[in-house]
């Protein structure tokens, strides 16, 4: 939905990947509202790069906290994780 309908809400979706301690990718946070724009915010804050994907974030957040992302979305984490590290690597 567009900002401009009344009933549209901002969420957002923070994911954690440690190729060493995870097996897939897992939610650490998630919300709407002004929890989402408190997410944002701290990414903004620690240079973490914020993707905008309202599909995804759909789908992320039927995901628990905590819990590893569903395989049905692997390959679009995956694009998302390898442009993350791309601006790692022209960013540091």
């Amino acid at each position: 939905m567009k900002k401009s309908n009344p009933k549209w809400t901002q969420s957002a979706v923070s994911l954690r990947y440690k190729s060493s301690e995870d097996t897939a990718p897992k939610v650490t946070a998630k919300g709407k509202g002004l929890v989402a724009e408190k997410i944002i915010s701290l990414a903004h804050a620690n240079n973490i790069p914020v993707q905008q994907d309202p599909d995804l974030v759909e789908v992320l957040s039927q995901v628990d906290v905590d819990q590893e992302i569903p395989p049905v979305v692997y390959q679009v984490v995956a694009e998302l994780l390898a442009f993350v590290y791309e601006m790692n690597k022209d960013y540091p």
